[in-house]
C-alpha cells in the first residue's frame, strides 16, 4: 500500500544530506516527512543510530525541511514493541512478503532475543520494528494516538553527546520549524498495517 499523500518516508539520512545540496525543490513538493530516528530519553546515554552516524545530515533535513515532519523516535519504537506470538504468526505467513520480512528481520529477531540486547533495549519483551512505524503513520496518520510538536534539533559539537537529538520542550531555541514526535500508537491499527503489507 502506497500512501496517497506526497510524503516522503526516510530513515537515510546519507541521501538526505544530498537531496538538500541537489536542490531544495523536494522540500517545496513535500507535504509532510516522516522518520524514524533521534531519542528523547536522557536518563542513559542512548543514540540513535540515523543520527548519531551522520549528525550533519540530521541537521540539514530538521532546519531545512519546512514541510511538517513526523518523527518516530527510538523510545517510540521500544515502547510500542510487537508481541512476539504476533511477530512470529506475521513473518510465518505463506507469502513471498512475509519470507523476505522473515529473511531482512533474522538477525535483528535474534538481538533482541539475547542477553546483551534485552539489557540494551528498555521497556520490555517482543520485537522491535523501527522503520515501520514512520511508514505507518505516513499510510495512516490515525496510528498516531498522541504526539507533541517541539523544536528539534542535532547536537554536532559534544565529545559525548555529538549525535544526539535536543528535544527543545521549553522552546528555549526558538526554533521556527517544529517536529511532531510520536509519544502513543494504535497497536491494534500497526499490527494490520504489518500484516496487509505481507499479503
Amino acid at each position: 500500500m502506497i500512501p496517497q499523500r506526497n510524503w516522503l518516508v526516510e530513515n537515510t539520512l546519507e541521501w538526505k544530506l544530498r537531496t538538500c545540496y541537489i536542490g531544495r525543490a523536494l522540500d517545496t513538493k513535500m507535504e509532510q516527512v516522516a522518520m524514524q530516528t533521534g531519542c528523547t530519553m536522557g536518563k542513559k546515554l542512548l543514540l540513535e543510530f540515523n543520527f548519531v552516524t551522520d549528525p550533519e545530515a540530521a541537521s540539514i533535513v530538521l532546519s531545512h525541511f519546512t514541510c511538517p515532519t513526523h518523527i518516530a523516535t527510538l523510545e517510540y519504537s521500544l515502547r510500542h514493541r510487537l508481541p512476539w506470538d504476533f511477530f512470529h504468526k506475521w513473518i510465518n505467513q505463506n507469502t513471498e512478503k512475509a519470507r523476505f520480512m522473515k529473511n531482512i528481520t533474522a538477525l535483528t529477531t535474534q538481538y533482541v532475543k539475547d542477553d546483551k540486547g534485552n539489557k540494551e533495549l528498555f521497556f520490555g519483551e517482543g520485537f522491535v520494528s523501527c522503520d515501520s512505524y514512520a511508514m505507518a503513520a505516513a499510510i495512516d496518520e490515525s496510528v498516531v494516538t498522541e504526539h507533541a510538536v517541539y523544536g528539534v534539533s542535532v547536537e554536532l559539537h559534544g565529545s559525548l553527546t555529538r549525535g544526539m537529538m535536543v528535544l527543545d520542550t521549553l522552546d528555549l531555541l526558538k526554533l521556527k520549524h517544529k517536529a511532531i514526535v510520536f509519544l502513543k500508537c494504535d497497536m491494534e491499527k500497526f499490527k494490520q498495517l504489518l500484516v496487509n503489507a505481507v499479503k
